[in-house]
């Protein structure tokens, strides 16, 4: 083991887990949004009590996802230097907007949202929240750009000189069509994790406490959450789809380590189960779907794929000696983990429909127990398609341009690292239990109760009296 495994290790662990809170941040301030504008379109309390509720998970996971995002920009100096002194031209600009445009604007309206309460008029308060949604929809935006050139490399040149990369086209890197449909496809992923813990939290009231003045509030919110769920599950196969086809073309070796495609194929068959040899060489023993990793590849049935042993061939004579294949076992693992978490977080969400039809009261324990383990699924199968995406690119940092091993902090000790690495990840187990405590705190709390506070002394100016949280 040396500095550059434990940096890998460390970049992995706190960017999987600073991404649990992401996609729910992203989904949950538009399903918020949505809630807030029936309300104010309809004047309808229980929406307004929806508001508030899901509000307030909302914002205990906005404060946990920016606490942990910070950690996320140190590495890149602190364990990435040669890497960020390589490619920081480039992706400095995408994140320097993020930070001065997108995160500005969510966190100023997320804070008039807060306070606002009571003293914006209700269309300037409803505009915050939305506002401050397009804001973290931006953000997503402008931070996957980034990592898009890491995955196809655009709108620069190489300085012989400095032997850096420089921008030389910035909109190419903002519409790099690796960009154009990760960004569609992460925000179905969101939103599939944002429905389904609105559906979780509804369905636990709705079976736990029948009867109460609430139930229809609660109702309202398992189908609006379900339904958010399906559609959002459709979005990601489809998107997910056109990525695949993209990804075959920009890195066909990502896409064949995705499969355990060992040998070029014209058509080729999906794997179903695959089993290698121990040095990931070649294919023991398959289970395949003819002519579907053609299709889902290139589109055409009978379209080539190509391998991983004639993609190495063609690597190692075109970049050197080496070998340019990912962990084999993790890529084709995790790409199928990410898909069969989503379809079973969809299917929880169909049973959920399903069991409230024509005014029905779901009754069953194992429909409550599914509906607990539900917001999990979708979490596992974001973190799992991260991982298929930055550790199927290895052993590229920068896809074509810069190996992973010589992005390191060359100055940066074992020592070190070990020791960021430690406290780093006693650190998020800590925030990880504050986190899972207050969202079930609040979430069984319930929704708020609306009824006005006594009246008080009103003598003084309105101007005078101080912001209040609303929550």
């Amino acid at each position: 083991m040396d500095a550059l495994d434990v940096a890998r290790w460390q970049f992995g662990v706190t960017t999987v887990y600073h991404f649990l809170f992401v996609p729910l941040t992203i989904g949950l301030s538009v399903l918020v949004a949505i809630l807030q504008t029936l309300w104010h379109r309809t004047g309808n309390e229980r929406y307004l009590k929806l508001t508030k509720f899901y509000g307030k998970l909302f914002l205990i996971n906005f404060a946990m996802g920016v606490v942990t995002g910070i950690v996320q920009e140190f590495q890149f100096g602190m364990n990435w230097s040669d890497y960020s002194r390589f490619v920081g031209d480039i992706f400095g600009a995408p994140l320097a907007i993020e930070a001065l445009v997108a995160f500005f604007l969510e966190s100023t309206f997320i804070g008039l949202w807060i306070f606002g309460w009571d003293r914006l008029p209700k269309r300037a308060h409803l505009a915050s929240i939305w506002a401050a949604a397009i804001g973290t929809n931006l953000s997503a935006y402008f931070i996957l750009a980034a990592n898009s050139f890491m995955q196809n490399p655009v709108g620069y040149r190489i300085n012989p000189d400095t032997g850096r990369a420089e921008l030389t086209d910035f909109l190419a890197v903002l519409t790099n069509k690796v960009a154009l449909i990760t960004f569609p496809h992460t925000l179905a992923g969101s939103f599939l994790v944002a429905g389904s813990l609105v559906v979780t939290v509804g369905l636990w009231h709705v079976m736990r406490n029948r009867g109460s003045a609430d139930t229809g509030a609660y109702r309202f919110a398992t189908k609006f959450g379900s339904w958010v769920v399906l559609v959002a599950a459709t979005l990601v196969v489809i998107t997910g789809d056109i990525q695949g086809k993209i990804m075959t073309q920009v890195q066909p070796m990502k896409m064949a380590a995705a499969e355990g495609l060992y040998t070029t194929e014209s058509p080729a068959s999906f794997s179903v189960l695959t089993v290698g040899s121990l040095d990931g060489s070649r294919e023991l023993f398959a289970i395949k779907i003819p002519y579907l990793l053609s299709y889902l590849g290139t589109g055409d049935p009978n379209g080539t794929v190509h391998g991983i042993n004639d993609l190495q061939a063609q690597y190692a004579s075109q970049y050197g000696a080496g070998s340019y294949a990912p962990i084999i076992p993790v890529t084709y693992w995790s790409f199928r983990f990410m898909i069969a978490f989503g379809l079973a977080a969809a299917a929880i969400a169909l049973l959920v429909l399903w069991s409230q039809r024509k005014g029905r009261t779901p009754t069953s324990r194992w429909l409550l127990r599914a509906g607990l383990v539900m917001p999990v699924l979708p979490l596992l199968a974001n973190s799992f398609g991260w991982i298929f995406t930055e550790m199927g690119r290895q052993p590229w940092i920068v896809f074509g341009e810069m190996l992973t091993r010589d992005g390191v902090s060359r100055s940066v000790s074992l020592t070190e690292v070990l020791t960021s690495f430690t406290a780093f990840t006693l650190i998020y187990a800590t925030l990880a239990v504050i986190e899972f405590k207050l969202l079930v705190r609040y979430a069984r709390a319930g929704v708020p109760d609306l009824t006005p506070d006594p009246v008080i002394d009103d003598s003084h100016d309105d101007a005078e009296r101080p912001l209040a949280f609303a929550y």
